[in-house]
C-alpha cells in the first residue's frame, strides 16, 4: 500500500509501496520515510530507508523492521556525529541489535535484512548500504545505480573471476548475497555521497522484488515520466504481472524545489573524523566570562577599579580562548570540499531515455490486457481506459513519449486495480 506522497516545503516529494507479490505468504520487506522539519534540515537531512528481511517464519519480518527502526533512531541520536558517520555508525548499531536478538531466540538465529539509506542533505544525496537491495537516481535519459550490489555475482565480477558474457554467469544464482545485517555481530556498511542534488533529480530505493523482474532501460523512462506515486505504482504492478515471485518494495523520492536542490558553497561541507556539534562555544566559557564580566561591573561600582580592569581582562581572556577551540575543533577531521565524495559510485549508469520503443511496449501491454479482460469478463471502466489510451497515442504521434508513458502507465494500473479487487471479491 502507498505509506505517504507529501511534499516538503514544495521542494521535495515521495511515496512508498510495500507489495507481498504474488507468490508470499508475508512481507519480509520494510521501509520507512523520515523526512525532517525545517529546523533539521540542516544537521541531519531527510531520511529513507529499505529493507529486504531473510530467515524463517517471521524472523525475515522481523530483521527487516528492527533494521529501518534501529538505523533511522541511531542516525538522530548520534548528534554529535557528521551525517556520514552517523550514517555508518547507525547501520552498525542496527547490525548488533538484529545479531543479539538472533542469538536470544532460536526462532530468529541467523535472521538477516539487506538496508539501503538515501539521506538528502544540503551537501547532497548520502547512502549508507549494506546487501542486495538498490538505490537508483535518474537525471535526464540517464539512470544511475548509486549502491554496490553485495552478491556472489556482484563479487566476482569485481574481483575479475565473472565477466557478463560469461557461460559461468546464467548458472550463478542471483539471490545469493555476501553481506547482511544479523547473521554476523560484525558487518562492513558501504557510505557513498554526498552527491549534488538537482531539481528534477528521482531516487529510486527499492528491494531485489522489483529489480528481479523489471530492467534497469524500464526503470528510468518510467521514473522520469511520472510523479512518485504514480511510478511507485506502475512499477510494483510491472513486478507483478511478470510473476510477482517476491516482496516489492518501492520508496520514490522527487527532487521539485531549489530549496532541496545543492547550492555549492551554501552549506558548510561534511567532516568526516569531527564532531558535527562540537563547533559550539563550550558552556564553561560562556560561564567564566559571565562571572569575569559581572564581577568587573560590580567592583567598579564599589570602587574597586583596578580589581575591575583585572576582572575584564580575565573575562576577555576566556572568550579569546573559547574562540580559539572553537576555531580548533572546525578545522579537525577532513573535510568533503564540493566534488569530493566517499564510496565509488555511480556502479551503473545506463542512457534510458523515453523511445517509442518503450511507449510501443506497454501499448502492447496494455492490449494484452484488454483482451485479457474481455475474456474474463472483467469489469473495466471502458471509457476512462480509451481516454487514457488515445492521449497516448495523440502523445507518441507528437513524440512526447513521456506524457504517452504517462498515460499507458495510468491505463495499466487501473486494469490492474480492477483485476486485484476482482480477486479479493
Amino acid at each position: 500500500m502507498v505509506d505517504q506522497s507529501g511534499n516538503w516545503q514544495d521542494g521535495l516529494r515521495y511515496a512508498a509501496i510495500s507489495d507481498v507479490g504474488r507468490r508470499r505468504a508475508n512481507n519480509q520487506d520494510a521501509f520507512k520515510l523520515v523526512p525532517s522539519e525545517v529546523d533539521d534540515w540542516t544537521q541531519r537531512g531527510h531520511l529513507f530507508l529499505v529493507a529486504d528481511g531473510m530467515g524463517a517464519h517471521a524472523a525475515g519480518e522481523l530483521a527487516s523492521k528492527m533494521a529501518v527502526d534501529a538505523i533511522s533512531h541511531h542516525y538522530h541520536k548520534f548528534a554529535n556525529l557528521s551525517p556520514p558517520e552517523a550514517l555508518n555508525k547507525a547501520v552498525l548499531e542496527a547490525n548488533k541489535e538484529i545479531f543479539h536478538r538472533g542469538q536470544e531466540n532460536a526462532d530468529f538465529h541467523n535472521m538477516g535484512t539487506t538496508a539501503s539509506a538515501l539521506v538528502v542533505l544540503p551537501q547532497g544525496a548520502l547512502i549508507g548500504h549494506v546487501g542486495d537491495s538498490r538505490i537508483y537516481r535518474v537525471r535526464g535519459s540517464r539512470l544511475d545505480q548509486l549502491t554496490f550490489d553485495h552478491s556472489l555475482v556482484w563479487e566476482l565480477r569485481k574481483h575479475g573471476q565473472l565477466s557478463g558474457d560469461d557461460e559461468q554467469f546464467s548458472s550463478i544464482p542471483k539471490n545469493v548475497i555476501t553481506r547482511s545485517l544479523g547473521p554476523n555481530e560484525a558487518v562492513e556498511v558501504d557510505i557513498e555521497g554526498p552527491d549534488p542534488i538537482a531539481v528534477g533529480d528521482t531516487y529510486l530505493l527499492c528491494s531485489d522484488g522489483l529489480t528481479g523482474r523489471v530492467a534497469d532501460d524500464e526503470l528510468g523512462p518510467i521514473l522520469a515520466s511520472m510523479p512518485p506515486e504514480e511510478a511507485a505504482h506502475l512499477l510494483v504492478d510491472f513486478a507483478n504481472l511478470r510473476g510477482g515471485p517476491d516482496n516489492i518494495t518501492v520508496v520514490v523520492v522527487q527532487v521539485v524545489g531549489e530549496q532541496v536542490a545543492t547550492h555549492i558553497g551554501a552549506s558548510t561541507p561534511l567532516r568526516i573524523g569531527g564532531s558535527q556539534r562540537s563547533s559550539e562555544m563550550p558552556p564553561l566559557v560562556w560561564v567564566l566570562s559571565g562571572v569575569c564580566f559581572l564581577s568587573a561591573l560590580a567592583m567598579f561600582f564599589l570602587t574597586y577599579k583596578g580589581w575591575a580592569i583585572g576582572s575584564c581582562i580575565a573575562g576577555i581572556v576566556s572568550l579569546l580562548l573559547g574562540l580559539w577551540w572553537r576555531s580548533r575543533v572546525r578545522s579537525s577531521g577532513t573535510s568533503l570540499e564540493p566534488g569530493l565524495r566517499l564510496g565509488n559510485g555511480p556502479h551503473v549508469t545506463v542512457d534510458c531515455p523515453a523511445t517509442e520503443t518503450f511507449t510501443d511496449k506497454l501499448a502492447k501491454i496494455v492490449e494484452e490486457l484488454r483482451e485479457a479482460a474481455v475474456e474474463n469478463e472483467w469489469t473495466i471502466d471502458w471509457v476512462q481506459l480509451d481516454t487514457h489510451c488515445e492521449q497516448a497515442v495523440r502523445a507518441a504521434s507528437a513524440r512526447d513519449h513521456r506524457t504517452s508513458i504517462k498515460a499507458y502507465g495510468r491505463a495499466i494500473h487501473a486494469m490492474i486495480t480492477e483485476l486485484q479487487r476482482l480477486q479479493i471479491k
